[in-house]
């Protein structure tokens, strides 16, 4: 996905759901706080988000932009409607939400804001969930420097996770950190 593909994504989930304030939890975040961003961070052709003032109603972004939906099939990429129980992002990630307006599609009267999870926040995130292209995906943050390693590690005791796994996560970035010195 591109910027320019997130800010359609972004402006479309504004349209069918009526709301401008969209909440963005899942990898292509970045795209919204980083114009460029190495490759390993935009792989995924879905940006994971939500309304933020009515999050039940990403069941219509689901349903109109969603995998295997006419948007998707004729773009190439599309939105997957969450919740904000999605995010396994350390505590506090809301109040440090980044927002990104995003320009009015012609004929369009909404005003979209994506609300982008901080780098920090969205990468720790992908390190709770653990599959190899998360900790590629951070492996890849950390070395194009967007995120910093102190700040991770600082926020790793904040993750909603059980205790072995903060523990792990804290290990696989000090050996992440140790190979991108």
């Amino acid at each position: 996905m591109r910027r320019q593909d997130f800010e359609h994504v972004i402006a479309a989930a504004a349209n069918v759901t009526g709301l401008d304030d969209l909440v963005v939890i899942g990898s292509q975040a970045i795209l919204g706080t980083h114009d460029e961003v190495p490759s390993e961070m935009r792989e995924s052709l879905e940006a994971d988000l939500y309304p933020r003032d009515d999050p039940q109603r990403a069941d219509m972004i689901d349903g109109a932009l969603g995998d295997g939906s006419s948007f998707q099939v004729t773009f190439g990429y599309y939105a997957h409607g969450v919740g904000p129980e999605t995010a396994k992002a350390p505590e506090g990630w809301e109040g440090r939400l980044v927002p990104v307006p995003v320009p009015a599609r012609v004929a369009s009267d909404r005003r979209p804001v994506a609300w982008c999870l901080e780098p920090h926040d969205l990468v720790l995130s992908k390190c709770a969930a653990g599959r190899p292209r998360d900790w590629d995906y951070a492996q890849a943050a950390l070395r194009a420097g967007i995120v910093r390693l102190d700040v991770l590690l600082e926020r790793t005791p904040d993750l909603p996770i059980p205790q072995v796994g903060r523990e792990h996560v804290e290990k696989m970035l000090r050996a992440l950190g140790t190979t991108d010195a």
